[in-house]
């Protein structure tokens, strides 16, 4: 594979990558049989892949609902611009914070919040997220039902 900010990958190793996407704790020797590979050739595109940082990590898809963590929330946080970073790097090791992005736009963060309810929830609005320095507004969306949550990128 070549050494690049965007790798080249081959369609074996998309069709490993689309096995691995659906079920993260497929065995190199059962990914192998689907593909007609052995099981060394798969370990060694696995770790190719691994190396080059097509694939981050391997990780469990838990339902937030399932332990506790009932409510989900969406904020929109905008931010002065020499405050973003300081804010968004607080924001990300918060342990109700599941995700945050730095958006286009007036120096915005997304992000994605968990909490087990809406007392919960108010108690992160204003004893942590409004302490913080820095920010100038705040917009907030409350997840009533998912139709989609993906993980782990289509090819």
């Amino acid at each position: 594979m070549k050494e690049d900010s965007s790798q080249k990958i081959d369609d074996m190793d998309k069709k490993i990558l689309e096995l691995l996407i659906e079920d993260g704790r497929l065995s190199y020797t059962d990914i192998g049989k689907t593909l007609g590979l052995s099981r060394v050739a798969v370990r060694s595109r696995v770790n190719q892949l691994i190396d080059c940082g097509v694939i981050e990590r391997f990780t469990a898809v838990v339902n937030s609902e399932k332990v506790g963590k009932q409510v989900s929330a969406f904020f929109e946080v905008d931010c002065e611009p020499k405050s973003l970073v300081e804010v968004a790097e607080n924001l990300a090791n918060n342990p109700y914070v599941a995700s945050c992005y730095q958006m286009t736009g007036p120096s915005t963060l997304h992000m994605h919040v968990l909490v087990k309810d809406f007392k919960e929830l108010e108690s992160f609005i204003n004893t942590e997220l409004y302490a913080l320095d820095g920010i100038t507004r705040v917009e907030s969306h409350t997840l009533l039902r998912r139709f989609k949550s993906r993980s782990g990128l289509k090819l």
